[in-house]
């Protein structure tokens, strides 16, 4: 996609962020068939370990096989569709709570008190459905197409950009989550992710750090890469009273933002890593799950520094959450319809228009 394809491009239409039909359509052909940040690596460490979750309002559980294998099925039992994991744990097999049926953490089926007397009932004929995993660093991911690109081929580069980068990712800890709910389409939340143009005006903190001159996204099949130089400090600032970064002599590196196709951000800084994914709960509605990970938690200096790293990024959120909402209300107004994109800044949010275009037109 170049930015003459941007400067010619209009965006999407306002009813695609109101209808509730287009949602159902999306979690058809979009949530239904991307690689979808479900659980966390250190959930699943340990031979046992189970992890119910969701895809939107599909029900999975991921588990730790005692050969240590990392599987992931649909979460519901080939009975009568009781769920067969409610709470994350560890055990040697997984039963659902209506009948008894007791599965392998394989997803065979090994116990089904009472079936003796059924024609033609088979216990291996009704395992759980299995579905796709896959972990990258501390992450792990479930896909519920067996048709889709593996996530390797989604996530492209980044692996290596990231170590080259000199993150050890599968080091990083979870140090603290937050969940906001968000009065806005999901897909209100990724456009505003995927551009610095607002940083000027919406997030003067941010925008104190960052080089913008220099701020650019690139786009590739699956994912986008924002590169958000951290700028050198002016005469007479200090660390930590005017500026939390400092530019390091490979500056390009200071901040990295990943969004992977259709919800998952990683944002990458000198000292941390943070997820972010995006749920929907309706049309207007939106679930944004925010983790950050640490190499080392520490305590003392280090831990309030963790803690200013949080509060300096809810602080973005939170002038986000503004945005998002006013966006909302505006789509729903009788006289917008569709806009036009920044050649210079909104290539990414382009990018990512094109791509639910795409899944939402093809078959």
């Amino acid at each position: 996609m170049t930015a003459l394809d941007t400067a010619r491009a209009a965006t999407l239409p306002a009813e695609l962020y109101l209808d509730p039909a287009v949602l159902a359509r999306e979690v058809e052909r979009i949530f239904g068939r991307t690689w979808q940040l479900v659980a966390r690596a250190d959930e699943l460490a340990r031979p046992g370990d189970f992890v119910p979750a969701t895809i939107v309002d599909e029900p999975i559980v991921i588990a730790r096989g005692t050969d240590g294998v990392l599987r992931g099925f649909y979460n519901v039992c080939r009975h009568r569709a009781g769920q067969v994991a409610l709470t994350r744990g560890n055990r040697k097999s997984l039963q659902c709570r209506y009948h008894g049926w007791t599965y392998g953490l394989d997803g065979r089926l090994r116990a089904c008190p009472e079936m003796d007397g059924t024609e033609g009932f088979r216990k291996e004929d009704f395992g759980l459905i299995p579905i796709r995993v896959d972990r990258f660093g501390p992450f792990v991911f479930a896909n519920l197409d067996p048709d889709a690109p593996s996530l390797a081929e989604v996530l492209g580069a980044i692996p290596d950009e990231v170590a080259g980068a000199g993150y050890d990712i599968d080091r990083m800890r979870l140090v603290e989550r937050r969940d906001y709910v968000i009065e806005c389409n999901w897909k209100v939340y990724v456009d505003n992710y995927l551009e610095g143009y607002h940083l000027p005006i919406a997030h003067p903190g941010l925008f104190r750090e960052l080089d913008y001159d220099a701020y650019r996204v690139e786009t590739f099949p699956w994912y986008s890469k924002q590169h958000a130089p951290i700028r050198d400090l002016k005469p007479g600032e200090e660390i930590g009273r005017d500026r939390r970064y400092i530019r390091s002599p490979d500056g390009e590196e200071d901040a990295l933002y990943y969004w992977l196709f259709p919800n998952t951000m990683l944002n990458i800084y000198q000292d941390n890593i943070s997820s972010n994914v995006i749920l929907p709960l309706g049309p207007d509605r939106t679930l944004t799950i925010f983790e950050w990970f640490f190499a080392e938690p520490g305590t003392g200096q280090g831990w309030e520094s963790m803690q200013q790293t949080i509060a300096f990024s809810d602080e973005i959120q939170q002038e986000d959450i503004v945005l998002c909402e006013q966006v909302q209300r505006g789509l729903r107004s009788r006289s917008y319809s569709t806009g036009r994109f920044s050649a210079k800044r909104e290539n990414g949010v382009h990018h990512f228009q094109e791509l639910v275009r795409t899944a939402l037109e093809g078959d």
